[in-house]
């Protein structure tokens, strides 16, 4: 039976202590509460070995709330969390009209369950909850049985979660949404590149990387240079394509080649939808 994530307890610990920084990139007033002890213990043991994964995870949770914001703001009023974790953004982002759907591992989803039911203030409802086994299950007919309109635009939010996936499964899971969702919905997701996910990585941290989040029962198994082939193969028209390096640079004028932020990237992609606009 699969155990609730470490790894998502472990990034809700770094999402805390980045929002409780001076000048914080992200605000996840909730994070603390829901990574627990155990987050933070995981989390002190993997900077360990990868200094750099506070920065990574306060920029991906700013650019991905940047994106739920913006697509929001143009009107979208269906988001669906794929692999939700302990994610937050239907209690922070939740607007009036607009209807989150959280996916994911039935046992998982029972652990943020617990949680949140227990964490006062935290404002449950603004979820719906679609108990997922991706290996079993088809995740867009879970959506439709759970209230979503596949005939309506929707936000899809993918975060941190290709990278523990086989080629075949992310393929699968960006065909589903090119050929079953409204073309003009828009996917966003991060990846790492081809030799990360192969395990071909020599450097220090990248070794650590891989060795801390496989200890936790997560290993990394998949990873792609060039996300615009494997996107134009599966159906979509439109894409944006940003290295973390790149994204870091914007939202903190900083830039070390030490972080190796260069071989991780972030991709926003529709069939129909202009991710430019």
């Amino acid at each position: 039976m699969q155990q609730p994530s470490r790894t998502a307890r472990m990034i809700a610990a770094l999402r805390a202590r980045a929002t409780e920084r001076e000048t914080p990139l992200c605000n996840d007033p909730f994070a603390r509460a829901l990574a627990g002890p155990g987050g933070f213990e995981d989390a002190a043991r993997y900077e360990l070995g990868y200094q750099h994964i506070e920065l990574f995870v306060a920029l991906r949770t700013a650019l991905f709330d940047h994106e739920t914001t913006r697509w929001l703001a143009r009107g979208c009023t269906q988001v669906v969390v794929l692999g939700a974790g302990l994610d937050t953004r239907a209690a922070r982002l939740g607007q009036r009209g607009v209807r989150f759907f959280e996916v994911d591992h039935p046992t998982t989803q029972a652990d943020k369950l617990a949680r949140v039911y227990a964490l006062p203030g935290y404002p449950s409802e603004n979820a719906t909850y679609v108990p997922c086994d991706f290996a079993v299950n088809d995740f867009v007919e879970r959506l439709d049985s759970s209230g979503f309109r596949a005939d309506l635009p929707a936000l899809l939010l993918w975060e941190g979660v290709t990278y523990y996936l086989d080629e075949a499964a992310v393929r699968a899971t960006l065909r589903r949404i090119a050929e079953k969702l409204d073309p003009r919905s828009v996917i966003v997701f991060d990846h790492v590149g081809k030799r990360m996910g192969q395990g071909d990585v020599r450097d220090p941290s990248s070794v650590a990387a891989r060795e801390g989040v496989a200890e936790m029962g997560e290993p990394v198994v998949f990873g792609v240079d060039h996300a615009l082939p494997m996107l134009y193969e599966e159906g979509f028209r439109r894409a944006r394509c940003a290295s973390f390096d790149e994204i870091a640079l914007n939202l903190t004028g900083t830039y070390d080649r030490a972080r190796t932020f260069r071989f991780q990237h972030a991709v926003v992609a529709s069939v129909a939808e202009d991710v430019w606009a």
